[in-house]
C-alpha cells in the first residue's frame, strides 16, 4: 500500500498534477490535510477510481469537511487534521497526544507549510510540507506512506 500525503495546496495544484501524473499507477490513495480542501474534490474528478481522504485547514472557511478523519489502511489506524487546531507552529506535543488518544498508528498533517517526520512515543507524526507555498527554507515537497508486511514507512519528497 502507497498513499499521497499533501496538504496546503491553495488552489494550486500544477505540481500536485505533475506528481500524480508521474506516480498515480504506484499509489493506491490520497491524503489532502486541507488549505485549500476544495482542491481534493478537484483531484477527485481527474482520478475518480483514487480513494482521497481529506479534511479541512484554517483557510477552509464554510467548508463541510471535518476537522479531523480517524481510519485504518491496511489494519493501520490513521489520524489526519490541518494543524492548526494543535498549535503545531509551536510543538506537536497535543498533536502527539491526541494521537494517542484515538490509538492512531500515524498522524499526517499540515499548517506549517515545513516538512517534518518524527516518531513520539512509537506515533509516526508527519507533515508533508506543501507544493504549493513551502516555508520556513523548506523546499516544493510532498510525503509518501508505505505500508508493507505491517510497518509504516514514510518519506518526505522533494519535488523537482
Amino acid at each position: 500500500m502507497r498513499i499521497l500525503a499533501i496538504s496546503d495546496t491553495h488552489r494550486s495544484l500544477g505540481k500536485v498534477y505533475s506528481v500524480l501524473k508521474a506516480i498515480n499507477d504506484k499509489i493506491d490513495a490520497v491524503i489532502h490535510c486541507g488549505d485549500v480542501v476544495e482542491d481534493a474534490y478537484r483531484l477527485k474528478s481527474m482520478y475518480p477510481d483514487l480513494k482521497i481522504y481529506k479534511v479541512k485547514g484554517n483557510c477552509d472557511y464554510g467548508s463541510a469537511e471535518p476537522e479531523e478523519e480517524i481510519f485504518t489502511i491496511d489494519n493501520k489506524k490513521f489520524f489526519i487534521t490541518h494543524g492548526h487546531n494543535y498549535s503545531v507552529h509551536w510543538s506537536t506535543d497535543r498533536l502527539y497526544y491526541r494521537a494517542l488518544e484515538v490509538g492512531a498508528d500515524i498522524c499526517i498533517y499540515g499548517h506549517t507549510h515545513i516538512p517534518l517526520i518524527e516518531n513520539q512515543g512509537g506515533i509516526i507524526l508527519m507533515n508533508p510540507g506543501s507544493l504549493a507555498q513551502p516555508r520556513g527554507g523548506s523546499t516544493y515537497s510532498y510525503g509518501i506512506v508505505k505500508i508493507e508486511d505491517g510497518v509504516i514507512t514514510p518519506t518526505i519528497v522533494e519535488y523537482k
